[in-house]
């Protein structure tokens, strides 16, 4: 998935110019809520007739609400304005190597409902039907009423082919070129609006930035650890924009090399960082059977001798990647997440006390880049997506209607 969402326009097109007036406004009180009509003149330097008119149009459409009464920079009291949360629904899914993610959420971001589904490694096919299943049941009370499907985001656990809905490679799945949204779109044919899907790191850094209000960071490195290692890295508060590399490979910071002519990875190198920190290394390590919730069987073993240098040995190597991703990114800000940070402090501690005790060795500064730990990250890959989804809609060639 691209988030380069670019127009086709003459010059003078006035359509194409009441559609960029329409999206900037709603950009604005989706990034700023409360603005006024004229507050919103002022920073998009439009001026109030041409506000006014948008600004009617989007809440015709159902896009926004009007609210309290307040004073804004032009003087009168006007009108708050803020996203209807009413009318509009986002759907995202994460596809894992050990589970399906599922949520419905609002413009704003606001989940209205979530499912995870704990599942075995299978093929795409099966993966594809269940999912669609998940959805199924997921989105129908959602639909029943006055809302309106804006459409689906599926993140995955791998490269995504630029400008191409493929996935080229899931290695802990064995997955190779396949077309998930072909896959998925027979079994639900019914389901409207926008589709689209992206690697899961990607997605989850896109929804960490896209769906910030106040204090938007100028970037923003979503490190996904779990089953496997990735990374997301995106920049604008605007439109995000997403680092992909030429064949997709931006951010798969798991397949980096850590140990050469170490222990074989599931992509055919050897000494890659997800060999010394990820679900599918510290399973091997621990003799924990892939039918097994990985987390579910450790959290009551954490006490264990084995399991204590397990986790510091995997804690040390992710301090070795946070580290790493800074010098090489260097973002304004770094979220971790994925379901290995559920293990807590045994591999936390010594993750982030070597990113807090190196981080500014290079410059010498006292400037730190701030890193979030998520501690239950389990949907925000699928939220993410959904947050493409809406993004696409705002900043690309259809009407808002």
């Amino acid at each position: 998935m691209s988030t380069s969402y670019q127009q086709q326009h003459k010059a003078g097109d006035l359509h194409f110019l009441k559609r960029l007036n329409r999206s900037a406004i709603l950009e604005l009180v989706r990034r700023t809520p409360g603005l006024t009509r004229a507050d919103i003149a002022t920073q998009a330097q439009l001026t109030k007739a041409t506000v006014g008119a948008g600004v009617q149009s989007l809440l015709h459409q159902g896009w926004l609400r009007e609210g309290e009464l307040q004073k804004s920079s032009g003087g009168r009291p006007g009108r708050a304005l803020h996203l209807n949360e009413e009318r509009h629904v986002l759907f995202g899914a994460e596809v894992g190597v050990h589970g399906l993610r599922l949520v419905a959420c609002t413009l704003s971001g606001r989940v209205l409902e979530s499912h995870h589904e704990h599942i075995v490694p299978t093929t795409p096919e099966a993966t594809a039907e269940l999912l669609a299943e998940l959805l199924q049941r997921l989105m129908r009370p959602h639909l029943n009423g006055n809302r309106r499907c804006l459409g689906l985001g599926v993140a995955l656990p791998g490269p995504i082919a630029p400008g191409k809905p493929v996935l080229r490679l899931a290695p802990n799945l064995g997955w190779r070129d396949i077309r998930f949204l072909d896959l998925l779109r027979p079994h639900l044919s019914r389901l409207e609006g926008t589709w689209l899907m992206d690697n899961e790191a990607k997605a989850a850094a896109f929804g960490e930035l896209y769906f910030r209000t106040g204090n938007i960071p100028e970037s923003l490195m979503y490190v996904s650890a779990g089953t496997g290692i990735g990374s997301g890295m995106v920049e604008g508060s605007h439109l995000p924009l997403v680092a992909r590399g030429i064949q997709g490979l931006a951010g798969e910071i798991g397949h980096t090399v850590l140990q050469p002519g170490g222990l074989y990875c599931h992509c055919g190198n050897r000494g890659c960082a997800e060999t010394l920190v990820s679900g599918w290394s510290i399973r091997a390590a621990l003799g924990i059977a892939e039918e097994e919730d990985l987390i579910e069987a450790l959290l009551p073993r954490l006490n264990e001798p084995d399991v204590q240098v397990t986790l510091r040995r995997a804690g040390e190597a992710l301090g070795i990647l946070l580290l790493n991703l800074h010098h090489t990114q260097n973002p304004s800000e770094i979220v971790l997440g994925g379901s290995l940070t559920q293990l807590g402090a045994p591999l936390l501690d010594p993750a982030l006390d070597y990113f807090k005790a190196n981080q500014s060795r290079l410059l010498g500064t006292t400037q730190q880049v701030p890193l979030r730990v998520i501690q239950d990250s389990t949907f925000v890959a699928a939220r993410g997506a959904a947050s493409q989804v809406l993004a696409s809609i705002i900043h690309g060639p259809s009407d808002l209607d």
